[in-house]
């Protein structure tokens, strides 16, 4: 998590999914549909956000059901998102 000040554009924050060191995914928010600022206006007529609160947004192409032939993460695997301003999610896969 980051606040404002840390992530000035977050229209422009490089995303990348990484499955045991190879680059599945590769996109940009630019890329999406609707703004980030879009997206709070839209849930915000429904929704009172909260400190902590996330909104997810879909995903970019690459996704393993989608590639040919099929990807699946598996026990062992290991994924990593990297979002360039913030830094590396990394996390095993386990049964």
């Amino acid at each position: 998590m980051v606040t404002k000040d840390e992530l000035p554009d977050p229209g422009n924050v490089q995303i990348q999914t990484r499955l045991n060191g190879q680059v599945m995914q590769d996109a940009n928010t630019d890329d999406l549909v609707f703004s980030v600022p879009q997206l709070i206006e839209y849930y915000s007529q429904f929704y009172v956000f909260r400190p902590g609160d996330v909104i997810t947004t879909g995903a970019p192409s690459g996704v393993g059901f989608g590639r040919n032939p099929k990807l699946f993460m598996k026990p062992g695997d290991i994924v990593e998102v990297e979002v360039k301003q913030i830094g590396v999610l990394r996390n095993p896969i386990e049964a």
